[in-house]
């Protein structure tokens, strides 16, 4: 990001709606600005393959493709994209469809902390219905969303190969930093064993049309409990293929979080709730490998925090304690499915 442009946003006063303060957060792929009552999400120029945003067009875009997206879960917190650049060497905000653009930033309502689950699960304060109202809402999701014939494929053993060979390949140069051979070989090879034994399982569930345009990054960071609703935001946009697949996944992958947090229960709750409101017979069979497959995905998204150099070295340090979790919980799982 420009340093100039990152000094300009720390600013209060450059922001079109009053704020007192400004917080600034970082992912591998983000900057984020938080205000009194707004939060700007700029993406970083990178690209790791399967994420693209090295460019401003790509920035562009993808930003837009943000908004659309999430707006199907929760339209009321996306409020639109922004432009910004330089008038007189000053940062201004413009339409981002101005020629002058030089960054975007993806504008939204900022939820209040104090609703988002991981922080109730950390204080202890998940409301007793909260999984039953998750749970709906999500199963309604999957009911609604397009599952379109092209999109079958990447529930498939064939299909999904794709996803768990680009994660392997991926991984290898974290091998002996944040995941152990030992744990690396065995989840590729039970992963493997997987696809030959339950690989017809996803094919049956690919012709059913459990395979559709999903949320793609469903966990505790990007659910929010507030004023009586659930808001759940911040879907893959910048790879179809992440979106595209069996809900089956998509289910794994809140609960694999909750695991993660040490709230087996609540997990559970989720799953039992989901499958009363969504008949689905054989969710459970490939469960497993779906928990298996999310946590090696979050596992290698910690693990890229290491090579970015406007990441902190106790930043760094703290994504590779969540690394090293993520992967064992991976290893864990690999017992589930046989």
């Amino acid at each position: 990001m420009d340093p100039t442009l990152l000094r300009r946003m720390l600013d209060p006063g450059f922001y079109p709606h009053t704020t007192t303060q400004v917080q600034h957060i970082q992912t591998h792929i983000s900057h984020i600005f938080l205000t009194d009552h707004r939060a700007y999400k700029v993406k970083k120029p990178v690209n790791f393959g399967f994420l693209d945003f090295s460019t401003l067009e790509s920035r562009i875009h993808f930003s837009h493709r943000e908004v659309a997206l999430n707006s199907r879960l929760s339209p009321e917190i996306y409020l639109g994209v922004r432009g910004m650049g330089r008038i007189h060497g000053q940062w201004r905000w413009m339409d981002p469809l101005d020629k002058g653009v030089e960054e975007v930033a993806v504008e939204m309502l900022l939820l209040p902390k104090e609703g988002f689950l991981s922080y109730l699960i950390m204080k202890g304060q998940v409301p007793p219905e909260a999984m039953r109202k998750i749970a709906m809402k999500v199963a309604h999701f999957h009911d609604q969303a397009p599952a379109e014939p092209s999109m079958a494929t990447l529930g498939t053993p064939e299909g999904f190969r794709k996803n768990t060979e680009e994660n392997f390949s991926q991984t290898m140069e974290f091998i002996g930093l944040s995941i152990s051979r030992r744990q690396w070989e065995l989840i590729r090879e039970k992963t493997e064993a997987f696809y030959e034994t339950k690989g017809h399982i996803m094919e049956e569930r690919a012709r059913r049309g459990l395979v559709r345009d999903c949320h793609g990054d469903l966990h505790t960071q990007h659910i929010c409990l507030w004023k009586d609703k659930v808001y759940i935001f911040d879907c893959i946009e910048f790879n179809d293929r992440f979106r595209y697949g069996d809900v089956a996944s998509e289910v794994a992958f809140l609960m694999m979080d909750l695991d993660f947090l040490m709230r087996p229960q609540l997990a559970d709750a989720f799953l039992t709730h989901y499958l009363r409101e969504r008949q689905d017979e054989t969710l459970r069979e490939v469960l497993g490998f779906y928990k298996c497959y999310r946590a090696f995905v979050r596992g290698k998204v910690e693990s890229f925090c290491l090579r970015d150099p406007e990441i902190s070295h106790e930043a760094k340090h703290q994504a590779l304690l969540r690394a090293h979790r993520y992967f064992s919980l991976a290893e864990n799982y690999t017992e589930e499915m046989v």
